[in-house]
């Protein structure tokens, strides 16, 4: 008779009553699902992604299935990993075995009151040993003992002890059983019977260890330091490596140590016992020494440790220092070439490889790159550009096949203000991988947006954690920003002239064939792809080189604004790729067709409604984008202001405003400032609470009880800029 460990209730044959099954968490160490009990909290290892639903381990063999309609939110917006410890709740097993999970707001042992280990022999207390795994202590076999003694060794979670050995190996016969894990120095570990008759002075138990007093040969050689970019053509082989440790997770198997040299990364496998940390005193940041096996673990590269010393002192600082050499001498690129040519962003070329060099001091530093740009056409092109640079490097620098999806994230924004959303959203994150995963904190890259004074608290919360920000924008950034920036790309911080226009997806397309000039083919025909109109004729004609006439290069533009909007904080990875670098016409001409169809629609619509006025000898287009727009469909207000606005203008002093409940968008003929604009409406409109949204869109937002008197406050500020 137990008692439950929450109330101390008397319970039979466990150890929590009936009324608290949900308050504790089970560590499962069975075999079988059918020993699962429903309505229970389990802790699981995320095995895998189907379009269904997340399969979760719970121990070896036993997997279940947590279905999309069990989650709290969208299945693409969940953000584990295969390989992160969760916890889950078992909600039945079928006939057939499958298991049902249900989801569990708590994530994290100390979010439950208790935690048992369940086993088929019952449970118990973490610290407590179960009854079937008490294995009494092996006694040194007297030399004339010829019988076998029994002894047990786990080797991941199965048991190793061979009973028909034991019973039938005749006396005085030499019985050790293998060890598939040898020791370093060549020695083999045997298994789970005692050997007799002569062989006993040669052979040892797993669980005991041979003191130097009774090794008689010869201690085996240092083996030599291996790189890890070598591993490759070293499987099968043990290999001593040495380097720094830039993760660690823990599955529900092994720990999972990532070591990092000069040379690469590499996954390290470190096992006590299933789902058990292993080397606790090893963290993010230390520098190791790992002896041990090279194996193809799924496809990937990883040495199977047989052991992992902590290095301190001289040995410490020499892996540092080779590591740091190594970052000094590859991080910073020869030089900048831009592309087509182009003389402003040949101004920009300091900064620009100043940037360069951080996302490839990221790289080699096994530092996660996180790209924040506008979901716009531009904004794709630019970080698409940087994507295409950046994956091949990382796989080149990590063995592990989805290495590019772990250490390289895009994520979209919806306006090109990196904002205080944003950035919460993004520190929140880093924050869970730092603290869930020992993972570094990021290099932020934002490409578009974060140049601007409404960007200014959103980079200013990154620079509380010490993160690093590089910001890369084509228009001219506010100086409010240049203080939390860590490197700023602008065109006035070099105070480049000239009166074309420079795109942001031009100027880091030339970034990102500075991060990787051998994918600088692959970039020729994104700069113009990047303007919506009037893109320069050297940015033409490179493109046209490339195989991308106007009508090719229109359909790319217009395919990827459209899938640009749908999903739009979502990264579309592949499919992006696919439109820019893959697609041999199909797609992007069917998407485009779409673009087109759908923007008609809406001008149409949109034309009809407007309202025009001239005040102070400047033309407006008005447009009550909440009556006559689709609001939440394509296209998104920005870009079908854009369209009307170029239809309109016929050269002479023209604005178009388009207003909604609370936020206005303004279009002029003329270089008007839309912060002087929004100034000048406060003025106007006290009441309003008129401020700008986003200087770079146009945007402008008021109080809606006051839309009237901000729409009139607007035009005549409008008017007086011209």
């Amino acid at each position: 008779m137990g008692s439950c460990i929450i109330c101390g209730t008397d319970v039979g044959g466990g150890r929590v009553c009936d009324s608290h099954q949900e308050d504790v968490v089970f560590d499962f160490r069975g075999d079988s699902p059918d020993d699962l009990v429903p309505s229970r909290f389990y802790r699981g290892v995320v095995d895998g992604y189907a379009e269904f639903g997340v399969f979760v381990d719970l121990a070896p063999g036993v997997t279940g299935l947590l279905h999309r309609s069990e989650l709290d939110r969208r299945l693409d917006s969940l953000d584990w990993e295969p390989g992160d410890d969760v916890f889950v709740q078992v909600k039945g097993v079928r006939d057939n075995g499958n298991v049902d999970l249900g989801w569990s707001i708590r994530q994290a042992d100390r979010e439950f009151r208790g935690v048992l280990v369940q086993e088929s022999s019952g449970e118990h207390l973490p610290d407590e040993e179960s009854g079937d795994d008490e294995v009494a202590a092996e006694e040194p076999a007297d030399e004339g003992d010829t019988e076998p003694e029994e002894s047990t060794e786990e080797d991941g979670d199965e048991e190793r002890l061979d009973d028909a050995v034991e019973t039938e190996a005749p006396a005085g016969d030499n019985v050790v059983e293998s060890d598939p894990h040898p020791d370093p120095s060549g020695e083999t570990m045997s298994g789970g019977v005692e050997p007799t008759g002569e062989a006993e002075a040669d052979a040892e138990s797993d669980e005991s260890i041979e003191s130097d007093a009774d090794v008689e040969d010869e201690p085996a050689a240092e083996p030599d330091r291996a790189s890890i970019e070598a591993l490759g053509d070293a499987v099968g082989e043990s290999v001593r490596i040495e380097g720094e440790v830039v993760g660690v997770r823990q599955t529900g198997g092994p720990t999972v140590f990532e070591v990092s040299d000069e040379t690469g990364a590499v996954d390290v496998a470190a096992f006590v016992e299933p789902g058990v940390r292993a080397h606790p005193d090893v963290e993010v940041g230390d520098a190791v020494r790992v002896d041990g096996e090279v194996e193809s673990h799924r496809g990937d590269v990883q040495v199977e440790s047989e052991a992992l010393v902590l290095l301190d002192g001289e040995a410490a600082e020499a892996v540092r220092r080779r590591i740091a050499e190594a970052l000094t001498d590859e991080a910073r690129p020869e030089g900048l070439q831009p592309l087509a040519g182009d003389e402003t962003v040949a101004e920009l070329a300091d900064g620009l490889l100043d940037a360069a060099e951080a996302v490839r001091r990221a790289i080699l530093e096994s530092r996660p790159i996180v790209v924040r740009h506008p979901a716009t056409a531009d904004g794709y092109v630019a970080g698409a550009a940087v994507e295409r640079a950046v994956l091949p490097l990382i796989r080149d620098e990590h063995a592990k096949s989805d290495a590019e999806y772990h250490y390289f994230t895009r994520r979209p924004l919806d306006e090109p203000v990196y904002g205080m959303d944003a950035a919460t959203n993004d520190a929140t994150r880093m924050l869970q991988d730092r603290d869930r995963h020992d993972e570094k904190l990021p290099l932020f890259l934002l490409v578009g947006t974060g140049s601007t004074t409404e960007s200014a608290d959103g980079i200013d919360l990154l620079s509380v954690y010490g993160v690093d920000a590089v910001v890369v924008d084509a228009a001219v950034a506010d100086p409010e920003t240049r203080d939390v920036v860590d490197t700023l790309v602008s065109p006035e911080l070099a105070d480049v002239g000239g009166d074309e226009t420079l795109s942001t997806g031009a100027l880091v397309a030339s970034l990102a064939s500075a991060i990787n000039d051998e994918v600088r083919d692959d970039l020729r025909h994104l700069p113009a792809v990047s303007y919506w109109a009037d893109a320069p004729e050297r940015y033409v004609d490179v493109a046209r080189d490339a195989g991308y006439d106007a009508e090719r290069v229109a359909e790319l533009r217009e395919a990827v604004a459209l899938e640009a909007y749908y999903q739009s904080y979502q990264d579309k990875r592949e499919l992006i790729a696919d439109l820019l670098f893959s697609d041999g016409g199909n797609l992007a001409a069917h998407v485009s067709e779409q673009f087109r169809e759908k923007l008609e629609t809406e001008i149409e619509t949109a034309d009809a409604n407007v309202v025009t006025e001239a005040v102070d000898g400047v033309e407006f287009a008005l447009l009550d984008t909440d009556g006559y727009t689709h609001r939440y469909d394509f296209p998104p207000t920005p870009l079908l202001l854009d369209d009307l606005h170029r239809r309109r203008a016929d050269g002479e002093p023209f604005a178009t405003v388009g207003v909604g409940t609370d936020e206005l968008y303004v279009r002029t003929t003329a270089d008007v400032s839309v912060r002087d604009v929004a100034e000048r409406a406060a003025e106007l409109a006290p009441n309003a609470d008129v401020a700008t949204a986003g200087v770079r869109e146009g945007k402008i937002e008021f109080l809606s009880g006051e839309r009237d008197a901000v729409e009139d406050a607007v035009v005549a500020a409008v008017a007086e800029s011209f």
